[in-house]
Protein backbone atom coordinates (compact mmCIF):
# COMPACT_ATOMS: atom_id res chain seq x y z
CA UNK A 1 0.00 0.00 0.00
CA UNK A 2 1.39 3.35 -1.11
CA UNK A 3 -0.08 6.53 0.45
CA UNK A 4 0.28 9.69 -1.25
CA UNK A 5 -1.46 12.89 -1.86
CA UNK A 6 -4.74 13.05 -3.54
CA UNK A 7 -4.64 13.67 -7.20
CA UNK A 8 -7.41 15.20 -9.68
CA UNK A 9 -8.20 11.48 -10.96
CA UNK A 10 -9.34 10.63 -7.09
CA UNK A 11 -12.38 13.25 -7.26
CA UNK A 12 -15.18 10.32 -7.79
CA UNK A 13 -13.57 8.00 -5.28
CA UNK A 14 -13.47 10.97 -2.66
CA UNK A 15 -17.13 11.88 -3.00
CA UNK A 16 -17.81 8.45 -2.77
CA UNK A 17 -16.00 7.76 0.71
CA UNK A 18 -17.08 11.01 1.89
CA UNK A 19 -20.72 9.65 1.37
CA UNK A 20 -20.01 6.48 3.13
CA UNK A 21 -17.98 8.20 5.95
CA UNK A 22 -21.13 10.53 6.61
CA UNK A 23 -23.32 7.68 6.51
CA UNK A 24 -21.53 6.20 9.15
CA UNK A 25 -21.00 5.93 13.05
CA UNK A 26 -17.91 7.40 12.55
CA UNK A 27 -20.27 11.00 12.93
CA UNK A 28 -23.19 12.29 14.18
CA UNK A 29 -24.67 14.15 11.18
CA UNK A 30 -24.98 14.09 7.31
CA UNK A 31 -23.37 16.90 4.86
CA UNK A 32 -24.72 18.06 1.52
CA UNK A 33 -22.69 16.89 -1.31
CA UNK A 34 -21.90 20.48 -2.17
CA UNK A 35 -19.47 19.81 0.55
CA UNK A 36 -17.50 17.88 -0.59
CA UNK A 37 -16.75 19.27 -4.26
CA UNK A 38 -15.93 22.07 -2.41
CA UNK A 39 -13.72 20.68 0.10
CA UNK A 40 -12.27 18.81 -3.32
CA UNK A 41 -11.90 22.28 -5.39
CA UNK A 42 -9.89 23.95 -2.04
CA UNK A 43 -7.06 20.20 -2.05
CA UNK A 44 -6.92 20.79 -5.91
CA UNK A 45 -5.95 24.67 -5.57
CA UNK A 46 -3.18 23.59 -3.07
CA UNK A 47 -4.37 25.49 -0.09
CA UNK A 48 -2.02 25.30 2.93
CA UNK A 49 -5.23 24.83 5.09
CA UNK A 50 -5.72 21.23 4.19
CA UNK A 51 -4.18 18.18 2.88
CA UNK A 52 -5.59 15.06 1.71
CA UNK A 53 -3.93 11.72 1.36
CA UNK A 54 -5.27 8.41 -0.24
CA UNK A 55 -3.75 5.50 0.62
CA UNK A 56 -3.89 3.32 -2.94
CA UNK A 57 -3.06 -0.52 -3.71
CA UNK A 58 -0.21 -1.33 -5.63
CA UNK A 59 -2.46 -0.73 -8.72
CA UNK A 60 -2.88 2.78 -7.94
CA UNK A 61 -6.34 2.12 -6.61
CA UNK A 62 -7.36 4.04 -3.76
CA UNK A 63 -8.44 2.28 -1.01
CA UNK A 64 -8.55 4.93 1.97
CA UNK A 65 -7.97 8.22 2.33
CA UNK A 66 -7.15 11.10 5.54
CA UNK A 67 -8.27 14.41 5.18
CA UNK A 68 -6.80 17.02 7.20
CA UNK A 69 -7.26 20.67 8.25
CA UNK A 70 -4.38 22.43 9.33
CA UNK A 71 -4.54 25.20 12.10
CA UNK A 72 -2.59 27.22 14.78
CA UNK A 73 -3.63 26.58 18.41
CA UNK A 74 -2.95 28.34 20.91
CA UNK A 75 -3.42 26.04 23.50
CA UNK A 76 -1.04 23.77 21.90
CA UNK A 77 1.80 26.53 21.54
CA UNK A 78 2.03 26.15 17.60
CA UNK A 79 0.59 24.04 14.27
CA UNK A 80 -2.27 21.65 15.50
CA UNK A 81 -3.20 19.13 12.59
CA UNK A 82 -6.61 17.87 12.53
CA UNK A 83 -7.28 14.71 11.17
CA UNK A 84 -10.95 15.42 9.82
CA UNK A 85 -11.81 12.48 8.17
CA UNK A 86 -9.80 9.16 7.56
CA UNK A 87 -11.69 6.22 6.23
CA UNK A 88 -10.81 2.94 4.63
CA UNK A 89 -13.00 0.75 2.74
CA UNK A 90 -14.78 -1.87 4.25
CA UNK A 91 -12.62 -4.70 2.19
CA UNK A 92 -9.18 -4.09 3.70
CA UNK A 93 -9.76 -2.95 7.12
CA UNK A 94 -7.83 -4.68 9.52
CA UNK A 95 -4.39 -4.64 7.64
CA UNK A 96 -3.02 -1.33 9.03
CA UNK A 97 -4.13 1.37 6.58
CA UNK A 98 -5.50 3.52 8.75
CA UNK A 99 -2.24 3.10 10.87
CA UNK A 100 -0.01 3.94 8.02
CA UNK A 101 -2.12 7.03 6.84
CA UNK A 102 -1.67 8.36 10.26
CA UNK A 103 1.64 7.84 10.42
CA UNK A 104 1.89 9.76 7.15
CA UNK A 105 0.39 12.69 9.04
CA UNK A 106 3.16 12.78 11.38
CA UNK A 107 6.10 12.38 8.67
CA UNK A 108 4.58 15.13 7.30
CA UNK A 109 3.94 17.37 9.76
CA UNK A 110 6.95 16.67 11.91
CA UNK A 111 6.97 19.94 13.84
CA UNK A 112 3.43 20.25 14.67
CA UNK A 113 2.41 20.69 18.38
CA UNK A 114 -0.52 18.73 18.42
CA UNK A 115 -2.79 16.01 16.53
CA UNK A 116 -6.50 16.30 17.13
CA UNK A 117 -9.31 14.27 15.48
CA UNK A 118 -12.44 13.55 16.86
CA UNK A 119 -14.26 10.18 17.58
CA UNK A 120 -18.14 9.01 18.50
CA UNK A 121 -18.59 6.84 21.27
CA UNK A 122 -20.01 4.52 18.87
CA UNK A 123 -16.92 4.03 16.71
CA UNK A 124 -15.43 1.69 19.48
CA UNK A 125 -13.33 0.51 16.57
CA UNK A 126 -11.41 3.51 15.68
CA UNK A 127 -11.28 5.12 19.50
CA UNK A 128 -9.06 1.67 20.14
CA UNK A 129 -7.01 2.32 16.98
CA UNK A 130 -6.37 6.06 18.35
CA UNK A 131 -5.90 4.97 21.63
CA UNK A 132 -3.58 2.38 20.64
CA UNK A 133 -1.42 5.56 18.75
CA UNK A 134 -1.11 7.60 21.69
CA UNK A 135 -4.09 9.89 21.33
CA UNK A 136 -5.36 11.03 24.52
CA UNK A 137 -8.96 12.07 25.08
CA UNK A 138 -9.89 15.78 25.81
CA UNK A 139 -12.45 16.36 28.22
CA UNK A 140 -14.33 19.10 26.12
CA UNK A 141 -18.02 19.17 25.21
CA UNK A 142 -17.63 20.76 21.77
CA UNK A 143 -20.50 23.34 20.43
CA UNK A 144 -20.87 24.67 17.06
CA UNK A 145 -22.68 27.69 15.05
CA UNK A 146 -23.44 26.62 11.43
CA UNK A 147 -23.50 29.23 9.15
CA UNK A 148 -25.41 29.39 5.38
CA UNK A 149 -22.47 28.83 3.08
CA UNK A 150 -22.89 30.20 -1.03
Amino acid sequence: MEIREILPWDESYFYGMVKKFYDSPAVDHKIPNYHAERTFKLLMSGTPYARCFIAADKDNIPKGYCLCSITWSNEAGGICVWIDELMVDETVRGQGIGQMLIATVGETYPNAARFRLEVTSENIRAAKLYKGLGFNELHYNQMVLEQPQP
